[in-house]
């Protein structure tokens, strides 16, 4: 081998050592002057299908898989009197197609590496995938029955014939090689990830719930992840979630991390004083100690309404830790709650000396400034923040509505209205904000379609979409539906009674109907929510 591939055989273990480490591999020195040195190289031949090839393995690890296509379907092109490795090449762009999602080009690359080497266990498994995303059931379940010849412990194998299992409706089979495929290995929390994923397709949302916490459980290799696999059941099955969580504590009274799980998924369900309860238990019985306790706490009474409260917490977080940026984005908002602001204003300022860049912090900054009586230094913020953030409409939003009413800029605002329009969400989503954007460009009908949609097609599971409903026909002037908006809000528990009674941002906000007699006729009558009567 010459001195270039010497060298690029160094470069290329750097690289995946490089990579195996790095949380953001493309941002790394080391890996960018290796891409560096590959590019000098190219220039020196754009035909070097082994530059080309180890290029391509960087993109990919690093999940450039564009890129990486690029680059490896050139080095195919000039492959010819090159020291290419074919048979890696292919696996390589067999496994950029499968990450792309283009399983039939994928077959294609592993049906030839397995015709040069049959015994090849990650080629015969990703075969197997690859058939089995196409729907190809029966030489999917071939090819994991020949990874249990070459391997009689596969969990692989097991976890994909259970998978097919499920798709022909055989849910007994299926569980049953979920639990073999357990057996093996039940001090690895993967393979509770792995049958949990299982029984989420069986539609066995009690069944993954128990997996996802045994996981948890057994090792923290997992737990990030299944933590983010139960928030995201929840939103389809807060109750079930809650319930398996409920029972993990009964079993395990003193692990901190079940309350705090449970307080979490609480919390991002608007049910603030169940959380609080959690919070207050994790640190009354010294079951852990972070300050993001004290600041998820303030979050919880700044949503109710118990300002002075939230102060007191969120105080103790920013006193806790240096690194405490959002910490005081949130006491920003409180204390401009609490009518301070100027110390809202320093609030915010000082996150933004932490973290310039921060979008929450130049709308705490920009939302507090409005409050001083200072349009034009909030515009900048907003549009600071629109600058980072172009698609985020609430933001546009913002600042149609200081342009509007504040600095009676209308030909600005609309733009800001239209922008919302040409963003590029999913329009029947209550996220993507259209419907408010249509009203204010005077387009109401539109608006009233598109919010009729989303409230027919949302599954409004802890009230907000309604909330926001309410919002959009309290705007309006549709007081009727309005308030029906708001009864069904409620009864779904959502109980932010900051956004009920103190919100006046955006125009997106229930401020009209706060003088009806029958705002404070729901409140009252769902005060069990906030533990407040009104008056």
């Amino acid at each position: 081998m010459n001195l270039k591939h010497s060298l690029l055989s160094f470069l290329f273990i750097t690289a995946s050592t490089l990579v195996s480490f790095s949380q953001n591999p493309m941002d790394n020195p080391m890996t960018q002057t290796l891409m560096k040195t590959y590019d000098q190289l190219l220039e020196e031949d754009p035909h070097d299908a082994d530059v080309l090839f180890r290029r391509a393995n960087i993109y990919y690890k690093c999940g450039d898989y564009l890129r990486a296509l690029d680059d490896i379907n050139m080095g195919f092109k000039y492959a010819e009197n090159s020291e290419f490795d074919t048979q890696q090449a292919l696996e390589l762009r067999a496994n950029i197609y499968m990450m792309l999602h283009k399983d039939e080009q994928a077959l294609t690359d592993l049906n030839a590496v397995l015709a040069n080497d049959p015994a090849n266990y990650i080629a015969t498994y990703q075969r197997a995938t690859a058939l089995y995303n196409l729907g190809r059931y029966n030489e999917a379940k071939a090819d994991f029955r020949q990874l249990q010849l070459m391997n009689p412990r596969s969990q692989e194998a097991l976890f994909g014939l259970a998978r097919t299992a499920v798709k022909e409706n055989n849910i007994g089979i299926a569980e049953e090689l979920c639990d073999q495929a357990v057996a093996l290995t039940p001090t690895n929390s993967q393979v509770y990830m792995r049958r949990a994923a299982v029984r989420t397709m069986m539609e066995n949302d009690q069944g993954a719930v128990q997996d996802y916490l045994v996981a948890i459980s057994t090792d923290q290799e997992s737990t990030p992840k299944a933590i983010r696999e139960l928030v995201s059941l929840s939103r389809t099955n807060y109750p079930v979630v809650i319930s398996g969580i409920s029972g993990a504590i009964r079993q395990a009274p003193k692990n901190g991390i079940f309350y705090f799980l449970r307080a979490m998924i609480a919390q991002g369900h608007c049910n603030y004083l169940a959380a609080i309860s959690d919070y207050d238990r994790i640190i009354n019985e010294h079951l852990d100690s972070y300050p993001g306790i004290n600041a998820s706490l303030a979050e919880c009474y700044y949503a109710l309404g118990n300002y002075d409260i939230a102060e007191v917490n969120i105080d103790y977080a920013i006193s806790a830790t240096n690194d405490n940026t959002f910490y005081y984005v949130l006491k920003s908002r409180i204390e401009r709650a609490l009518g301070n602001t100027e110390s809202a204003i320093s609030c915010a300022e000082k996150a933004l000396e932490k973290e310039p860049e921060s979008n929450d912090a130049l709308i705490a900054k920009g939302l507090a400034e409005l409050s001083a009586g200072d349009a034009a230094d909030a515009s900048v913020c907003f549009s600071e923040a629109a600058m980072n953030n172009p698609e985020d409409p609430y933001l546009a939003l913002l600042r149609g509505w200081v342009l509007a009413d504040y600095r009676k800029q209308e030909t600005n605002a609309k733009r800001c209205y239209e922008r919302v329009l040409d963003m590029d969400l999913p329009i029947d989503e209550i996220s993507s904000m259209r419907g408010f954007a249509l009203l204010f460009l005077d387009k109401k009908e539109e608006g009233d379609t598109w919010m009729q949609r989303v409230l027919a097609t949302a599954k409004d599971y802890d009230g907000e979409v309604n909330y926001y409903a309410t919002c959009y026909y309290a705007q309006s002037g549709d007081f009727d539906k309005a308030f029906k908006c708001m009864a069904t809000s409620l009864e779904k528990g959502y109980a932010n009674y900051h956004n009920w009674t103190n919100n006046d941002d955006a125009r997106v906000n229930v401020a009209p109907l706060r003088s009806d007699p029958r705002f404070n006729d729901l409140l009252n009558k769902y005060s069990i929510l906030f533990k407040k009567v009104t008056d």
